[in-house]
């Protein structure tokens, strides 16, 4: 992996310089006649073509850091908004799990660490077990004596990537350039909003000593919890770059579809309240929805919370009026979904009337599970087939971005709905939201009263 500045501006370099000759090489085709009758179509960009899809997802894994973290972004984009060229490329980068050599990851722990620093460790495995965007994870054994303070053995210690932090700002700023120049991406998108959030989650996410104060905060929040369950901290084996966590047991949620229908429905059912706990009690939100972040352990019925990372607060005038909207939607209320979104600044009140009645129509979509009086089936749903069919007249008319809250927010909301999507899970969601949202309290001491 590319470490330095200088390093990574050469890949980013050959990547435009490839994409260029690719580019050049399909339209010299197309001119010609000699292209295939798909890749004559003046909808795809001469840039989309298969080596050109290869060579972005050949360089963004192995650049990792602000590249991936910007694939994982957009990549929550419904496809249909896109072109399915650049939907694969989202999609593989996202799925990309490439590793560091152990070299790298010693020079990363030395520093941190110390040089003595396997001392601590019973045995460490220099092969990692996972790799994410801003680093990769080892399994390993404590030594008797921390074992003894923290009161077990078994860690997963987190590694980041070397040069990833230093080169946020210069690596965003590339790909900004390389998405203009190329035009992947559709009108309407706001690219320049994205980068922005983009670069301050990387920040966020690149600091583990923040994260470690957010797993410790959610450990507390969840510590009489029937069912998630945090891993515990080793603050002495954790620093700005390295993170040591207790190892917790369990499967990936990405592999949940061949469990039964009541415990797909105990999943489904617990990562809604989870989702809606956090925002309108703890008012503190892990906003990663990678469905690899949650561990589901057959054995106690357990669920582990994993990568704190992209945890966040949110500001409670914010808060208030995100749940106006959420409350008009579940009332199917479209005049109060009109206004709480104006307040809240999706729209601003001069859009066309076709873009108001697109981004109320996709409100009251977002409502209808909770709408729904008793179980909602995710199984026989058409939220999300409705709310796609909205997507590019919001798009074409689009005259503000989205409130700049709501990108990590409706990450991880959208990671919800569709992992209970991909569950066919039975949800009461009705009776989550009402239970949850009439203890919240208003600025004003107001509360919801159903």
């Amino acid at each position: 992996m590319p470490s330095n500045r200088v390093s990574r501006l050469f890949h980013y370099g050959s990547l435009a310089v490839g994409l260029g000759f690719g580019a050049l090489g399909e339209a010299t085709k197309r001119w010609s006649g000699l292209g295939t009758l798909d890749s004559q179509s003046s909808s795809t960009s001469v840039f989309l073509t298969r080596a050109n899809v290869d060579r972005i997802v050949t360089k963004l894994t192995r650049m990792r850091g602000a590249a991936l973290k910007l694939g994982q972004m957009l990549s929550i984009q419904d496809s249909k908004s896109m072109s399915p060229e650049i939907a694969e490329v989202l999609q593989r980068v996202q799925n990309s799990a490439n590793y560091v050599p152990i070299s790298q990851v010693e020079k990363t722990v030395n520093r941190e660490l110390g040089p003595n620093w396997r001392a601590e460790f019973a045995s460490f495995n220099d092969a990692p077990f996972a790799a994410a965007s801003i680093g990769q994870v080892h399994e390993a054994r404590l030594g008797k004596h921390v074992q003894e303070q923290v009161g077990f053995d078994k860690v997963a210690v987190k590694v980041q990537y070397p040069g990833v932090a230093n080169s946020i700002d210069s690596d965003l700023n590339n790909l900004q350039s390389l998405l203009v120049m190329s035009k992947l991406l559709p009108r309407g998108m706001y690219l320049d909003n994205s980068i922005r959030v983009a670069r301050r989650e990387l920040h966020w996410e690149c600091d583990y000593q923040r994260e470690a104060d957010a797993m410790t905060k959610f450990g507390t929040l969840l510590a009489d919890d029937p069912v998630f369950v945090v891993p515990r901290l080793v603050s002495d084996l954790s620093s700005k770059m390295v993170l040591t966590a207790e190892f917790m047991d369990g499967a990936h949620l990405k592999h949940a579809e061949g469990y039964s229908q009541e415990i797909r429905d105990y999943i489904g059912t617990h990562i809604m309240r989870l989702c809606l706990q956090e925002l309108f009690d703890f008012e503190f939100m892990q906003t990663d929805p990678n469905w690899a972040n949650f561990l589901y352990n057959e054995h106690t019925g357990k669920i582990a919370l994993l990568d704190f990372g992209a945890s966040r607060s949110f500001d409670k005038s914010f808060l208030d009026k995100y749940l106006c909207v959420l409350k008009a939607a579940m009332d199917g209320d479209r005049e109060a979904c009109r206004h709480w979104s104006k307040e809240l600044g999706f729209l601003t009140g001069y859009e066309a009337d076709v873009m108001t009645q697109a981004h109320v129509d996709s409100v009251l979509e977002i409502g209808k599970p909770f709408r729904a009086t008793g179980i909602y089936d995710f199984g026989n749903q058409d939220v999300s087939s409705n709310v796609r069919s909205a997507i590019p007249v919001m798009l074409r008319h689009r005259l503000t971005p989205p409130p700049e809250e709501t990108y990590s927010l409706h990450r991880k909301l959208s990671g919800a709905f569709l992992l209970c999507i991909k569950l066919r899970a039975r949800v009461p969601c009705q009776d989550l939201f009402k239970g949850i949202t009439s203890k919240y309290t208003f600025s004003d001491g107001a509360q919801l009263v159903y």
